[in-house]
């Protein structure tokens, strides 16, 4: 089917999934946009009223004073209640930052929120298990826009290890308005959302950014995610601020440089590795040496991929 639609000239035809070096990324990548192809416009189009409300959510401990700074960090907890050692060095990671901490958490009733994390956050909120990422992102920025306005907020999600090395090193190189750390073009040119940054989150930014990170609707499967979220953020800031990301693949070099790209760039000072290299995504790299990198960057090694 894919050969098909590729020789009618609906479909890009797909990059080769195999491993890629830095030298075919771009560095320091000015958002340009791009056109989805003829099936990717039509899957767009189908996921176009799919919205539901927003995931139920509760705050747990607001924000308190003002900072020039926050991070927000999500984490997906499906069984609540424990943390894993991944998500404990990432948490001191953010902790000795000096920055203020948010952190969303995904659990099936707030009483299952983990109780070590009202003495980690600066800020804590739970959400239902829908909604995926964004809405979780979303609850985290507009609470941050309502209570401390003008601050520059560092988003990401519990999909990476790392960071890898002192937060402090990576604000120099968030020098766009809303700066990813790796943009990719499959479907259009777009930041991945695991990670990425945005400046003055005032609630006029986000209302300019209301299509992608709503206040109080959500999308609840992985493809109107991808289509009307993920792959639309750098498509609706650009209209407003600037636009960029450290690392860009281009769509006919690969599928996701974040997966493909992985090794070189973390040997290279990037701060995170995808956790999926260990799970759905092994096979890319040998488990050996994710687990090596890990070891060398005082990461707990983990259990590594199951049998």
């Amino acid at each position: 089917m894919i050969r098909t639609l590729t020789r009618l000239g609906l479909r890009r035809p797909p990059p080769p999934l195999c491993p890629i070096g830095l030298d075919q990324l771009e560095r320091n990548w000015q958002y340009r946009p791009s056109r989805p192809d003829a099936v990717d416009r039509l899957r767009r189009l189908r996921a176009l009223g799919r919205w539901q409300p927003a995931p139920a959510h509760e705050c747990l401990v607001p924000i308190r004073g003002a900072r020039d700074r926050w991070i927000v960090y999500f984490l997906f907890l499906p069984a609540g209640r424990s943390l894993d050692s991944a998500h404990r060095y990432t948490l001191a990671r953010l902790r000795a930052s000096g920055t203020g901490l948010l952190v969303v958490c995904a659990a099936a009733r707030a009483a299952d929120v983990p109780a070590e994390l009202h003495g980690i956050a600066d800020a804590l909120y739970w959400k239902a298990l829908g909604g995926f990422d964004f809405s979780a992102y979303a609850l985290g920025l507009h609470a941050i826009a309502a209570a401390n306005p003008g601050a520059d907020v560092l988003v990401l999600n519990d999909s990476v290890f790392g960071p890898f090395g002192p937060i402090d090193a990576l604000w120099p190189l968030m020098t766009w308005d809303l700066t990813g750390f790796t943009a990719c073009g499959q479907v259009e040119n777009h930041i991945q959302s695991y990670a990425f940054h945005l400046k003055n989150v005032t609630p006029q930014r986000m209302a300019g950014l209301a299509q992608v990170l709503p206040a109080g609707r959500a999308h609840d499967q992985y493809e109107p995610v991808v289509l009307r979220q993920e792959t639309r953020l750098a498509v609706d800031a650009a209209r407003r601020m600037s636009v960029g990301a450290l690392w860009y693949g281009a769509p006919d070099l690969t599928v996701d440089p974040s997966l493909f790209a992985a090794m070189p760039l973390v040997e290279a000072g990037f701060p995170f590795l995808k956790r999926a290299l260990r799970t759905k995504h092994t096979g890319i790299y040998p488990d050996e040496a994710i687990r090596a990198v890990l070891v060398r960057r005082g990461h707990p090694p983990g259990d590594g991929p199951p049998p």
